[in-house]
């Protein structure tokens, strides 16, 4: 690489993330929201904005750069994939969970935050695609097998994936939450019982995971664990970049014990996720047509 195109990354992915950012605030100011920090003044949720805006733009520039698509096709893949775990994933649970919460998140609140993510995903996606001059590029013609398989191996490996997220899901919190919580979790989650649906609904949310690492998967240049590492980074980064900024309706011990557990738990399960659909388990001969897709 040289001096110039590094020159170039650095100047691309510091305009990006200042348009990020603008482009919080102004949903934020269309939808109503409004966000207070917590013991950190406006100085300190300043820079934990800009630091989560910094690291989403590398994320999702790498994949857009990697990526063997482009045009529309893509910004709707990267407008999917973001909005869907910045925003839905994060949210269908307290929309879920909004009678145990409703002391912690105002119901109004939800359908503004809804809003504000489709604002934030639909105004960057496109800019994302065209500053690394994606528009027109030649697409990569060349075979594409990933994700080609029997109906069969697609349904044992959806169940097993939303097998995993549970287990996943309940030891991460069980293991990694918990204990850098501490008492701060009876204080901040008293009086809230899981419903016994919690198990299935977790597995419905691993098939979410799932159904968004698809398309990054088959777009995606290079080997297998080019895949691996762009979903577990987009899983990890994406949602974990959600909790690095201080705010009103959180405190800060609850707040950074879910970065962690998050952060950690979504990178795992990218790899696993990545691996398992990479991974071929029957012989089959796939269509020229599909992958050429």
């Amino acid at each position: 690489m040289t001096t110039k195109t590094a020159l170039e990354l650095l100047i691309k992915t510091a305009l990006l993330s200042f348009h990020l950012v603008m482009f919080n605030s102004l949903a934020a100011k269309l939808t109503g929201l409004t966000g207070a920090a917590q013991g950190h003044g406006a100085a300190g949720t300043l820079v934990m904005t800009v630091v989560g805006a910094v690291l989403s733009t590398v994320v999702l520039s790498y994949t857009v750069i990697r990526s063997r698509w482009s045009g529309w096709r893509l910004m709707v893949t990267v407008f999917i994939v973001f909005y869907g775990i910045t925003t839905f994933l994060s949210q269908i649970e307290s929309v879920v969970f909004l009678k145990h919460l409703v002391n912690i998140i105002p119901a109004e609140m939800i359908p503004k935050l809804f809003a504000q993510g489709a604002i934030v995903a639909a105004l960057f996606a496109p800019m994302l695609v065209l500053f690394w001059r994606k528009k027109k590029g030649p697409e990569t013609h060349e075979p594409n097998r990933r994700l080609i398989m029997p109906l069969k191996e697609w349904a044992w490996k959806l169940l097993l994936v939303a097998v995993i997220y549970i287990a996943v899901y309940t030891s991460f919190g069980a293991f990694v939450f918990l204990p850098l919580a501490g008492e701060a979790f009876r204080e901040y989650y008293a009086g809230l019982e899981m419903p016994w649906w919690i198990i299935p609904f977790q597995g419905l949310r691993g098939l979410i995971w799932a159904a968004l690492a698809l398309p990054v998967i088959r777009m995606m240049k290079g080997g297998w664990w080019e895949a691996g590492l762009a979903v577990s980074l987009l899983f990890s980064v994406l949602m974990g970049s959600l909790l690095l900024v201080p705010t009103e309706i959180m405190p800060d011990k609850i707040r950074l014990a879910h970065l962690v557990e998050v952060s950690s738990s979504n990178f795992l399960f990218g790899w696993v996720v990545v691996w398992l659909f990479h991974r071929r388990h029957t012989r089959s001969a796939a269509a020229p047509l599909k992958a050429a897709l």
